[in-house]
């Protein structure tokens, strides 16, 4: 079974930056107790302070959906609506990858 990646790059609203880096810290947490969780970073751009990519590596669809159904990723939804100007989301599969088993 294939692993499931993710990239996503968000444009957040003027002066809501740091509240959508601290959005992230109960998800990382949550993510952190996840065994099918093989990655989880929020990365932002050198050159824009309101630009940022994350990256998600998940060991399997079960382990992408759990990540998903969990009460943390249901209650950050809403915040992120608002923090987010514009995003866009890949999902696909991890094909070859450093420091990832696989």
């Amino acid at each position: 079974m294939p692993q499931v990646a993710i990239a996503a790059r968000v444009t957040v609203r003027a002066g809501k930056a740091g509240q959508y880096i601290a959005a992230f810290a109960p998800l990382l947490e949550q993510a952190r107790k996840e065994p099918g969780t093989l990655l989880y970073a929020i990365h932002r751009s050198r050159d824009d302070p309101h630009l940022f990519w994350t990256t998600e590596i998940y060991a399997d669809e079960a382990a992408f959906a759990a990540h998903g159904a969990s009460e943390v990723h249901a209650a950050a939804a809403p915040v992120f609506t608002e923090l987010v100007e514009r995003s866009d989301v890949i999902i696909g599969e991890t094909l070859m990858a450093k420091g990832l088993d696989g």
